[in-house]
């Protein structure tokens, strides 16, 4: 299983990291309808926070996200989406080694996608006190700029003997 073609499956929805349900049905192999199945017979291993039925207006949005009208627009039931949590309950309902093979996979497809925030979060986290360092020292500059522009005038006696 090549890791990019998980990885473009993660979406984000509700501020969560989901996968669909079609997605993870395609990549075990098995249809959706026997993903769904196997879902409910274990609903209470399945959590709000493990998974969640999109509302219409989520599934309408995919759907044109997707660039294909087709996707969805015959389906009975919305789309259900899991979470990371949610896939990893996965391998234990559905007892095949493809699906526990993919489990895997999927799994370090989200620890790849963790890593990869987490850098880009150092890395604005450190652009911040990089801008922060230096807008210090434009101020001096900036100070220096003022004075050549806006001399200092003296009240009283000049330090030069000038009047």
């Amino acid at each position: 299983m090549v890791p990019e073609v998980i990885e473009r499956r993660i979406l984000l929805i509700r501020g969560q990291k989901v996968m669909l349900d079609s997605h993870l049905a395609e990549l075990y192999n098995v249809e959706t309808k026997v993903l769904k199945r196997a879902v409910r017979r274990n609903i209470e291993r399945f959590p709000r926070d493990f998974m969640f039925q999109l509302t219409k207006e989520e599934r309408d949005i995919l759907r044109s996200q997707f660039g294909t009208l087709r996707w969805g627009e015959h389906a009975k039931y919305l789309p259900y989406v899991f979470t990371e949590q949610g896939v990893a309950m996965l391998s234990g309902v559905l007892h095949s080694k493809r699906a526990v093979q993919v489990n895997i996979e999927i799994m370090r497809a989200f620890v790849r996608l963790r890593e990869i925030l987490s850098t880009n979060k150092d890395l604005a986290r450190k652009l911040e006190e990089l801008e922060r360092k230096y807008d210090e020292k434009f101020r001096v500059v900036f100070d220096a700029i003022r004075q050549l522009i806006y001399p200092v005038r003296y009240l009283g006696i000049h330090p030069y003997g000038l009047n």
